[in-house]
């Protein structure tokens, strides 16, 4: 087997070796036909099967109730942030949003041509390292939805809470969470994620969206964005990302493997605290989030001197710890921890720090 270092890049990122080496060897002879899962057209009776049973594993391991569509979609959680009021405004002109990073202020900005975003909560005043209690957030009770992002990926802010909405439909761009603990799917009207952090590679996004918020799409969406529409056709109105989902399809199998959602959660617990331990510990290490809205799936991280980031990250990529520089809008470090980064992985991390700050920090 080749030689597999340990990746901490937030996106596209790790995939479970397991599902990489299950997919090398299915590749040019998928179920014995002779021909790759690529090359079978999206309509064929067995892709058809293959892709009604990663949705059945995939509602499985998240207990997606059957009043829920799932929607395996092109475009990226990026799209979302426009085919969200296109889709769901319906009559209404306005929906609240809540700002706790980058990713959400990019979900506020794709509103303007649709309608109205109002802020319903904002942690920019306090440079994004805590999130807006429930007490603080200023919803509208006629607003068409309420939007956030659990888990920003660049700043390593997460919700340690569930905005409570009342009877207007909660919207969860979870592209860095989904998949990384159980959670209660009846609590949103929709969910939406890229694939390129816990689902799958790149090219496929998944569109998780309560019935009753369905034909409600504005004349100018295009049909291959009506949620509606997709839904109608079992996400094949028109192609879709076949090999994305074939191996989601495959990624699903190996969670179901580890022992489902609730084990996850446990490992993804243990990671995190491994290095926030080996953070909070050090002088030389420092993460400015409050404790308690500290990502598990994006831990960031400071040197003492940026001017040894350089060398840090060079040391780092030596012992086979890759992509672990930090945003360029935020700089420093960022280690994002996803399923597929065993706790292994983390370990070596630690390791790696404790010694060169040894090296560098008296």
């Amino acid at each position: 087997m080749a030689l597999r270092h340990y990746n901490f890049c937030a996106g596209p990122a790790a995939l479970p070796t397991d599902v990489l080496e299950r997919a090398q060897v299915e590749m040019l002879d998928w179920q014995g036909r002779g021909l790759s899962v690529m090359e079978i057209s999206h309509r064929h009776p067995d892709y058809i099967a293959m892709a009604q049973a990663a949705e059945s594993k995939l509602r499985q391991l998240m207990g997606i109730p059957d009043n829920y569509k799932v929607l395996f979609l092109q475009g990226g959680a990026t799209a979302q942030f426009a085919l969200l009021p296109m889709n769901l405004l319906g009559h209404k002109t306005h929906a609240d949003y809540i700002d706790t990073g980058i990713w959400s202020a990019k979900a506020i900005a794709a509103m303007a041509p649709y309608g109205v975003a109002t802020e319903a909560a904002s942690s920019a005043e306090v440079g994004y390292q805590c999130v807006p209690s429930q007490a603080q957030l200023k919803l509208n009770e006629d607003a068409a939805y309420v939007h956030y992002c659990p888990n920003e990926t660049i700043g390593g802010l997460a919700f340690d809470y569930v905005p409570d909405t009342g009877s207007v439909p909660l919207i969860a761009d979870m592209s860095s969470t989904i998949l990384s603990e159980p959670i209660d799917v009846t609590q949103f009207g929709l969910i939406y994620a890229g694939a390129q952090k816990n689902i799958g590679p790149a090219g496929i996004t998944l569109v998780i969206v309560r019935e009753d918020l369905l034909g409600k799409a504005q004349a100018i969406t295009p049909n291959p964005f009506n949620y509606a529409l997709q839904a109608a056709n079992e996400s094949m109105l028109n192609t879709p990302p076949t090999y994305g989902w074939y191996l989601a399809g495959l990624v699903f199998d190996w969670l179901q493997q580890q022992g489902g959602l609730e084990a996850m959660a446990e490992i993804n617990t243990a990671k995190a605290n491994c290095l926030y331990q080996a953070i909070d510990e050090s002088q030389f290490y420092a993460n400015q989030i409050a404790t308690a809205n500290r990502s598990k799936m994006n831990v960031t991280f400071t040197l003492a001197d940026d001017a040894l980031n350089a060398e840090f990250l060079q040391q780092a990529q030596a012992n086979g710890l890759l992509n672990l520089k930090g945003h360029r809008s935020v700089g420093g470090m960022r280690a994002s921890i996803y399923n597929a980064v065993p706790i292994a992985g983390v370990h070596a991390l630690v390791a790696f720090m404790k010694d060169f700050e040894k090296q560098h920090w008296a």
